[in-house]
């Protein structure tokens, strides 16, 4: 390898880290500036749109100025998809804390709860990709999270792992959090999500949703 390559290899290295930090730092201030509640799932999404241009080739894109549209365009649908799922989840934990101080109880009761529980995971992991890809209503992403999560269940499993794997580090190395946790999150979980949903686009001659 000569001089030259390894310069350019190093200067790619370096965008790369530039940009996943630059989309990190604006995930926490957007989220800041909707006071958290409010900016935490639409700068989720403007992550995951930013990423999923990557994917699909166009890297020229302007960092900032499409975060800030994204944010912007997709401010009310984003948290009424995440609140949705954060009160589920909040409903699900505290039937769980119910039925974990009840003791022993129906096995049948026992497996329908952690149906639920998987039913919930499907949501969280696939609404978001498609509200990030796809053009159209809040219950066909709920509906098509469910088809999808079990229907390619190596992909959800993936996902899962991948995003698990990229919290325990954060946690374990604090100092991540601010510059790459979103940002390597995120673009992991929208990279694999688009991979399925470009096979199933071009497999399906009219596909269920429209591509944003």
């Amino acid at each position: 390898m000569t001089s030259q390559n390894i310069v350019n290899s190093l200067d790619k290295i370096l965008t790369w880290i530039m940009r996943l930090v630059l989309v990190n730092v604006l995930w926490v201030l957007y989220t800041m500036l909707g006071l958290i509640v409010g900016g935490i799932f639409p700068a989720t999404i403007a992550a995951l749109k930013i990423f999923r241009k990557w994917t699909m080739g166009d890297l020229d894109v302007s960092i900032r100025k499409t975060f800030k549209q994204e944010y912007r365009e997709e401010f009310i649908n984003a948290n009424i998809v995440g609140w949705i799922l954060t009160i589920a989840g909040a409903v699900l934990y505290t039937n769980y804390l119910a039925i974990k101080s009840m003791g022993d109880i129906n096995i049948i009761f026992s497996v329908a709860f952690y149906l639920l529980i998987l039913f919930y995971v499907n949501l969280v992991i696939w609404s978001f990709p498609q509200l990030a890809h796809y053009n159209g209503n809040i219950a066909h992403f709920f509906r098509n999270a469910i088809i999808i999560g079990f229907g390619q269940l190596h992909y959800t499993i993936a996902i899962g792992m991948y995003l698990f794997i990229v919290l325990y580090f954060s946690l374990k190395f604090p100092g991540l959090l601010p510059f790459f946790t979103i940002s390597i999150a995120a673009y992991g979980w929208i990279r694999l999500s688009m991979n399925l949903f470009q096979k199933n686009d071009q497999k399906m001659t009219k596909p269920l949703l429209v591509e944003g």
